[in-house]
């Protein structure tokens, strides 16, 4: 049985969201047939990377799981730091080092560990580009490596130190086309085996719209935001456009549910609801309930959230700047995205008064989730890139 280890720099049940659930719904799949250990540190909250998780190693759901102590914070200076780096129009390995160890999560015994294991695995997977583990543990392994970088177009990306990086792996993961695009573009990695794969699509309950509103007192019409409710999300702006929204039709009973942990302000407003880190039942049911998902970043490799609504035949509205939620929504016809407010008052008024269109949108986002985010052709992926390696 073939060995593998799965990097990400967090890792567990209470990890929700982003690249790290990602991590864990590949992991859990591969271990029904690889040996599978995931390395990872001991940080849950990715704003502070304090060490949480006490247990060097555990088990979740049939995943063995080893953790690496955080030696020191995300440094207090790094926002300072970052701005003026990327404003200063420089780029250079040696400032982008400190970069990475203020950034975090600064974790030397990971990577020792990495090295040290090398002839241990068959295949070491590293998920995210942006971060000190696949940064310093990626070139430890390069000839047993496959990359999943989750990237998209934002500053970060064009580093210098990427230049040294990404040709380095044996094999490429890409979650969408435009992702692939992109490294491809950017690194001329063209000639490295890869495949475009995105994730499959579990409702591992069956969703009770009803008992949902009961429980948190929801009535109406709602969009749903689910995630990290974060600057880095778009949120505030989310926030400016629900409200002015609202402002401009005082009529509409148009509520904004919000699922997911609190990272920045959210504005006092009757029709904005929190309701923090929730059950996946409370999500999923949460989420059928929904008139839209709404996704308001600019940054998105892939987004499990919008796949999420559409198995559920919800469909989405997202900020068409990102280039790969606005790809969900050409190639599925089962969304609709907006660049600024008045394109965001005209999608959402646009789903309140074309029922028709609107009942064909759900269609197509169920049918577009069916043809394209399939376990098995997923899984069957993995398995030739882990054959390729």
């Amino acid at each position: 049985m073939k060995r593998i280890a799965l990097v990400n720099q967090r890792y567990g049940l209470e990890v929700n969201g982003g690249s790290e659930y990602y991590t864990r719904l590949i992991a859990e799949r591969l271990a029904e047939k690889y040996q599978m250990d995931v390395i990872t540190t001991k940080a849950l909250d990715y704003t502070t990377w304090d060490n949480h998780y006490t247990a060097d190693e555990e088990d979740i759901n049939g995943v063995h799981v080893l953790r690496f102590n955080v030696d020191k914070p995300r440094a207090k200076d790094f926002n300072e730091f970052n701005g003026k780096y990327l404003t200063s129009g420089k780029r250079d390995t040696d400032t982008e080092k400190i970069w990475f160890e203020k950034q975090g999560p600064y974790c030397p015994d990971a990577i020792r560990y990495i090295r040290e294991s090398h002839d241990k695995y068959d295949v070491f997977i590293f998920v995210t580009y942006l971060y000190y583990l696949t940064v310093n543990g990626l070139p430890e392994v390069a000839d047993k490596a496959v990359f999943i970088p989750t990237a998209h177009e934002e500053p970060f990306i064009h580093f210098k130190s990427f230049e040294d990086i990404f040709p380095l792996p044996k094999a490429y993961v890409f979650l969408t086309d435009e992702e692939k695009a992109l490294v491809q573009r950017l690194f001329n990695v063209g000639n490295i085996p890869c495949k475009v794969m995105g994730t499959g699509v579990d409702i591992p309950c069956e969703p009770d719209e009803k008992a949902f509103r009961e429980k948190f007192g929801i009535d109406g019409d709602y969009l749903i935001y689910v995630g990290r409710i974060d600057e880095g999300k778009g949120c505030p702006k989310l926030f400016r456009y629900f409200t002015e929204y609202k402002k401009r039709r005082p009529e509409s009973g148009l509520k904004l549910v919000l699922m997911g942990k609190q990272v920045c302000d959210i504005p006092k407003h009757d029709d904005i609801i929190s309701l923090g880190f929730v059950s996946e039942e409370d999500k999923f049911s949460g989420i059928s309930g929904a008139k839209a998902l709404v996704l308001p970043s600019e940054f998105e490799s892939l987004s499990i959230s919008v796949l999420e609504a559409m198995s559920l035949s919800v469909p989405v509205i997202v900020n068409g700047i990102c280039e790969v939620l606005k790809g969900h929504c050409i190639k599925s016809n089962g969304g609709l995205y907006y660049t600024d407010y008045f394109e965001f008052e005209g999608v959402t008024d646009y789903i309140f008064s074309h029922d028709k269109e609107y009942a064909i949108m759900r269609e197509n986002a169920l049918r577009y989730v069916e043809n394209n985010y399939r376990w098995d052709v997923i899984m069957r992926g993995f398995d030739e890139i882990i054959d390729t390696v």
